[in-house]
């Protein structure tokens, strides 16, 4: 038999067993979508035993991290969270460490989306009970028997797949409006969400789009400069480079050198994804079929060539040509654009802006049930249309957050978790949910909650929360955004939970582009402080009658039998002392800071134990 004919007899063969297997695949969690949510919500599921597969119509992970063009992470430098975390530091081993991606002044991480995919795809790679799918393009979606049953087509062959669980991490939250579950899009009514800052009236207007192009340095003598677009006008460019960034480098002044840096990558490349006048583009696709998508994007795209256009022959950036060496497309351009805002899913819970801003001043403990978070500020690109509402950006500074379980869960769907953009938060505070780090956190507790949900035979809305948070603990999740608390301190899981209960509280700072909330370990807390938090947890503590002195092991016994640990004496907590890894040796008046009184709350009393509803509600 000549090489050709087993050759071909090989071909066929994976042909027949692809079509065959296609018609009737199986698997425990299906995630339709690779994009940053959904690779990640498929290593963590994975991680955790759970027959996945994802259904991914490019053949890129990352969406818009990678297939996007959207190489500069926006928040979370802080905060290196999960698997978000993990795939930072993948970058710092590729490119020699923090300040080799720290090449341009709008973020601490830049990269070449090539990169990023191969990294994500190494780190899926690992999983031996993850099964990825590229080049498949989902068709339908239903319910038969207890189970989904999606079809799609790959490689022009039509297939279907059954699973148990379903997550939606499309781009757009397409999966919810082919399952038919409730949700929302455009701007929200401040009469509805109780935000100050919201318009008056709901809307359908939503954030502009942006077709991403990644340029590389080609040489000072090179021209790369690309065909005349149709309908160029360079007046509507002119003004790209007059803005200003009062929290930004160079004293907050704009010129087009300048602005040309604020992207720029490892390897003298460049991410154009310039807001005003740059290459955002007004563009509302969300209820638009596959095909008249695929056609109004044309005109985004289109715009993006005629910037790059302007930049080349008016500001003088010829040399600056498209990089040929990123995209796996005809043209090189990224895969997909860059999709700032979706369907919102009405979940079990929403996240407001006013839970942002006060998260414990609010009828719900969202906090105590947060499974991802973010420091980077509500933002909004808007274009510049009067009759477009307009977002008071002063009123609208928060803190570092953190999002809820119940964000992820529909309020009526059962066994289908919601990923990506699609979460269920109000319009405003997608303008900080939106970003890369917390999307691909956002994937990671969802793969969390549908492997729990499954391993326990539960529909996800009967998983406890407090089960999933310790999940994403053990995989080095920010339950609560402490910005002085790293994962490398001993003590970080132990304030993590006790930061979920409230009974010691952070402090929030609404501070430029990256917001923070500071727990202050070293910082003495009073009885009177302790007592207060106590009593949220153990009412039982009200017989004590603190002081505004600070708080000892003395006191702090007394505090932890009037909660009702009637065994817990001195003595107990001596012999504890050292096994909790403290450096200053007991005493019965020593003054214990917070670090200490979150570590020994959590030994002693385990309050992180105690059940909590989807609001945060404690259950008995």
């Amino acid at each position: 038999m000549t090489l050709l004919r087993k050759l071909f007899i090989s071909q066929l063969l994976c042909f027949l067993t692809w079509s065959l297997s296609a018609q009737q695949l199986q698997t425990d969690l299906l995630i339709i979508g690779g994009g940053a949510s959904g690779t990640t919500a498929g290593i963590q599921a994975a991680r955790m035993g759970i027959n996945t597969t994802i259904l991914e119509e490019t053949t890129w992970l990352g969406g818009m991290l990678t297939s996007a063009g959207v190489s500069a992470i926006d928040g979370n430098n802080a905060l290196p969270s999960g698997l978000w975390g993990e795939f930072r530091e993948q970058l710092h081993q590729h490119y020699g460490g923090p300040k080799a991606v720290a090449t341009g002044w709008v973020s601490n991480t830049l990269f070449e989306p090539s990169v990023g995919n191969n990294i994500l795809q190494a780190m899926a790679a690992k999983e031996n009970n993850l099964h990825i799918h590229f080049n498949t393009r989902w068709t339908g979606v239903s319910k038969q028997n207890g189970k989904w049953r999606v079809s799609f087509i790959r490689n022009n062959q039509p297939g279907t797949i059954e699973a148990k669980i379903l997550i939606d991490a499309t781009e757009l939250g397409d999966i919810m409006a082919a399952t038919r579950t409730p949700y929302s899009t455009g701007m929200d009514s401040r009469l509805q969400t109780g935000e100050a800052v919201a318009p008056l009236k709901a809307n359908n207007y939503i954030q502009v789009l942006t077709y991403v192009v990644t340029l590389k340095d080609y040489g000072k003598n090179a021209d790369k400069t690309i065909p005349r677009p149709a309908g160029y006008q360079p007046d509507i460019f002119r003004c790209c480079c007059a803005g200003s960034d009062p929290y930004g480098s160079n004293n907050g002044k704009m010129n087009c050198d300048f602005m040309m840096q604020y992207g720029k990558l490892p390897n003298n490349k460049y991410m154009i994804n310039w807001p005003g006048c740059g290459n955002d583009y007004p563009l509302n696709v969300i209820e638009m079929n596959r095909e008249a998508r695929t056609e109004a994007l044309k005109k985004a795209k289109l715009h993006t060539l005629r910037y790059l256009y302007y930049l080349q022959t008016e500001l003088g950036y010829k040399n600056l040509g498209i990089a040929d060496d990123e995209y796996p497309t005809d043209d090189k351009l990224p895969m997909i654009p860059y999709y700032r805002e979706a369907r919102r899913l009405k979940g079990i819970t929403t996240l407001t802006f006013n839970h942002v801003a006060k998260p414990f001043d609010q009828p719900e403990a969202y906090y105590r049930t947060g499974i991802a978070v973010g420091d980077y500020p509500i933002d909004h690109h808007q274009e510049k249309d009067p009759a477009v509402p307009k977002i008071d950006f002063s009123k609208a500074k928060v803190p570092s957050y953190n999002i809820p379980l119940g964000s992820l869960i529909p309020a009526q769907t059962e066994d289908l978790i919601v990923a990506e953009k699609s979460i269920s938060v109000t319009n405003i505070v997608n303008g900080a949910t939106r970003l890369q780090p917390v999307v691909l956190q956002l994937g990671q507790a969802a793969g969390a909650l549908a492997a729990i949900a499954l391993q326990q035979q539960l529909p996800p809305r009967k998983v406890a929360v407090r089960s999933v948070q310790q999940a994403l603990l053990k995989a080095g999740v920010y339950l609560m955004p402490y910005i002085d608390v790293t994962k490398e301190n001993p003590h970080f899981n132990a304030i993590q939970r006790i930061g979920t209960t409230g009974i010691l509280r952070g402090f929030g700072v609404p501070y430029t582009w990256a917001n923070q909330t500071w727990f202050y370990p070293q910082r003495p807390v009073s009885e009177y402080e302790f007592t207060q938090g106590l009593l949220t947890y153990y009412p039982a503590a009200r017989r004590l009658t603190p002081t505004g002195q600070d708080l000892t092991p003395a006191f702090m016994v007394q505090a932890f039998q009037a909660a009702g640990a009637t065994g817990i004496t001195y003595e107990k907590m001596a012999e504890a002392w050292q096994q909790l890894q403290f450096s200053t040796a007991i005493s019965n008046n020593l003054s214990l800071n917070r670090e200490m009184a979150a570590v020994l709350t959590d030994h002693f009393l385990h309050p992180f134990d105690i059940p909590v509803t989807f609001t945060g509600t404690l259950q008995p």
